[in-house]
């Protein structure tokens, strides 16, 4: 099968800003990729021209082998699309609000209450969507994108607005909706998210492509250091210093931190030390790729 979405130099422009400057990439069949990038990058513009809500300046998107752009009834019935802000309808309870959404498409009205219990919304089914929180308006968002059963999903910060806890949750639905053979492609400023999620991810900046591979990839491409940390007294700095391997030391109130870039082996001389005490060892990650394609200052 050839790719499902095909995005090739897409771009966007508004007066002298350029907020998409020739992107280009593909989606293959049943994969979750995500579109990551610093406040501004081009991000949500990017997935509106995806997702047929914008038209591009130049370029062309595809999604199996139809222009999203020329509202095709039969692609719209495919794709499901969740907007960074979304309305619903005024007055509405969050059920009414599903079962409206569900008859644009002719989804049964059976589906609802299942995927209010699946987005954890069964016990405000009956709450007018005046009365939701943030986090519980953003769920239903989602839900409302999923009533038809789409086959290729869009998710804008899904779970921007949502706890730890229901965050974790709506990571469990959103791998049984991957599993269950649906293309997801979501963008997120939560690093661990895509992480957890994503078989592969796009780094995009001021409009254009950084880097493009599975997490995994780019955090081995970083080749960054080992981090350990050891409790206060566990071993004396300046013998930690001495350790071969060990590249660097830092003194923290609470932790000692060796870097160091063979790791074994200095685990091996900490045990021999019998300096294990409050051990943690931890490596780069994509929060640090991230931080050095995009730079560390802050975004509007």
């Amino acid at each position: 099968m050839g790719a499902r979405i095909e995005v090739a130099g897409l771009t966007k422009r508004y007066g002298d800003l350029t907020a998409v400057d020739d992107l280009t990439f593909s989606v293959e069949p049943g994969e979750f990729f995500g579109l990551l990038g610093p406040n501004g990058a081009g991000k949500t513009t990017a997935l509106e021209m995806i997702e047929g809500l914008r038209e591009p300046d130049a370029g062309t998107v595809s999604i199996d082998g139809h222009d999203p752009w020329r509202r095709d009834p039969a692609l719209q019935r495919r794709i499901g699309v969740q907007l960074q802000s979304s309305a619903f309808f005024e007055r509405l309870t969050a059920r009414e609000q599903l079962v409206t959404f569900g008859a644009l498409y002719g989804a049964p009205a059976e589906r609802v209450d299942r995927l209010l219990a699946e987005v954890g919304l069964e016990d405000k089914a009956d709450s007018p969507v005046e009365k939701l929180s943030g986090g519980q308006a953003q769920r239903l968002s989602i839900a409302c994108a999923l009533v038809h059963e789409p086959e290729i999903v869009f998710l804008d910060e899904p779970t921007s607005a949502l706890d730890p806890q229901a965050r974790r949750n709506l990571w469990d639905f959103l791998r049984g909706l991957n599993d269950s053979g649906r293309t997801v492609v979501l963008t997120t400023h939560y690093m661990e998210e895509a992480e957890a999620l994503c078989d592969r991810v796009a780094i995009i900046d001021r409009g254009r492509l950084l880097e493009l591979d599975s997490p995994a990839a780019l955090v081995r491409g970083l080749d960054a250091p080992t981090r350990i940390t050891l409790a206060p007294g566990a071993i004396e700095e300046s013998r930690a210093r001495e350790v071969a391997g060990v590249d660097a030391v830092t003194v923290h109130p609470d932790r000692l931190e060796l870097s160091t870039r063979r790791p074994a082996e200095v685990l091996a001389e900490l045990a021999r030390l019998d300096a294990l005490d409050g051990l943690s060892a931890s490596g780069a990650t994509l929060e640090d790729v991230f931080l050095q394609l995009t730079g560390r200052e802050y975004r509007s």
